[in-house]
């Protein structure tokens, strides 16, 4: 094979951005699209009458794609809840599939899945593109090589995600229990919390949820969260993030015991002390010194290819040159975080072991998908998503 034949299964405003803003363009070398699949029709008029490629061949049911012969590898960028699903019948397959954030709702059919692609002929990826960003990578490598000692201290607030009405009303399933499962968690915030524990090596061992769910908007989901993080190690840390506040912050703060690392517009700055701070405390004769700390400015390789990134390196991976970036079987860690922020808020800030309680977290989700208000004739069609990530 020299040549990977990719089908997008969910044309909506990600999938279109891969063929109109990716595929189209030719950013990936040896690959290309030859079929695309929607269960709405419109959609797919629509993708015929703009697509510059003559020879797709468009499918409303995935399994008809799946079956056709004509795909070697799937993009899936459908509502979450089918995430698992069209992964494991890809996989079953041996179709290679790439799935788009988050990997599932709740981690119970996400381990479903992992344990059948863990037996596939077939490779499984998450599309995390937020980890090709140079200022990500460049923080998870000084921290592996030990640059701020014992990790203290994690903060995000991320609050840059602003929504309007309009967005949550451009589709019948969007910001509804039934139809995508949550709300800012789910959705705007998976590679963050995807990144806390990529960058930092470890997973919060318990947490604290505060949500709020429609507070600026009418939806039935949550808009706004403040998370308390708790680490074995002893560290502690806050994630806040809501789509109702503009203008928003992205700052990522991760401290300590030999200094900190500070990620905020585009610029890395690491704040180095001359002495570990548990040395210093023990040692020192005043009781108002501290350490000496030099500000670095942290120079990378400039390096953010994201989406187009994920896919040259998931293409690569098919065609035997390149190892796989961000493994699927990876994804399970940020919907565990997830489910559990959420499993809090339901439970009034209670303080929620990690891994997540699967079995009760499920049965809490199913209590408001039952009552769910899913909203109807408005599958609007797609829109750019450039410049929202």
């Amino acid at each position: 094979m020299n040549q990977v034949r990719y089908g997008i299964i969910g044309m909506g405003n990600q999938g279109s951005s891969y063929l109109y803003g990716i595929f189209e363009k030719g950013l990936v070398e040896g690959a290309v699209v030859t079929a695309v699949c929607d269960i709405n029709p419109d959609k797919l008029t629509t993708v015929k009458e703009k697509t510059k490629f003559a020879d797709l061949v468009y499918f409303e049911n995935y399994i008809d794609l799946l079956d056709s012969g004509l795909v070697d590898a799937v993009l899936v960028e459908t509502p979450h809840y089918d995430h698992p699903t069209i992964v494991i019948e890809a996989l079953k397959r041996g179709i290679h599939a790439l799935c788009d954030k988050p990997a599932g709702v709740y981690t119970k059919q996400v381990r479903e899945m992992n344990e059948v692609a863990e037996g596939a002929n077939a490779l499984f990826g998450m599309m995390f593109n937020q980890r090709t960003n140079h200022i990500y990578r460049k923080m998870k490598e000084l921290i592996a090589e030990g640059a701020i000692g014992q990790l203290q201290r994690v903060s995000w607030i991320i609050t840059d995600w602003y929504r309007t009405q309009f967005y949550y009303d451009s589709g019948n399933w969007r910001a509804t229990w039934a139809g995508e499962g949550g709300g800012v968690l789910i959705n705007q915030c998976p590679h963050q919390i995807d990144l806390l524990s990529w960058i930092t090596g470890v997973q919060p061992s318990a947490v604290r949820g505060f949500c709020q769910y429609g507070r600026w908007h009418d939806i039935e989901v949550e808009d706004e969260v403040t998370a308390y993080l708790e680490y074995d190690c002893g560290a502690t840390g806050t994630l806040i993030t809501t789509t109702g506040e503009t203008p928003g912050t992205n700052r990522l703060e991760i401290s300590g015991t030999k200094g900190k690392l500070l990620a905020e517009g585009g610029i890395l700055q690491y704040f180095r002390n001359d002495q570990d701070t548990y040395t210093h405390t023990v040692t020192a004769q005043n009781g108002f010194s501290r350490p000496k700390c030099d500000i670095i400015q942290v120079e990378t390789d400039g390096e953010n290819p994201q989406h187009q990134g994920i896919l040259q390196n998931f293409t690569n991976a098919i065609l035997g040159t390149e190892t796989l970036f961000a493994t699927g079987v990876s994804g399970i860690n940020g919907v565990d975080l997830m489910n559990a922020i959420e499993l809090s808020g339901w439970l009034d800030g209670a303080r929620v072991p990690l891994p997540v309680d699967e079995d009760l977290y499920l049965a809490e989700l199913n209590k408001r998908r039952a009552t769910s208000r899913l909203k109807t004739g408005t599958d609007l069609a797609a829109t750019s998503t450039e410049g929202t990530y």
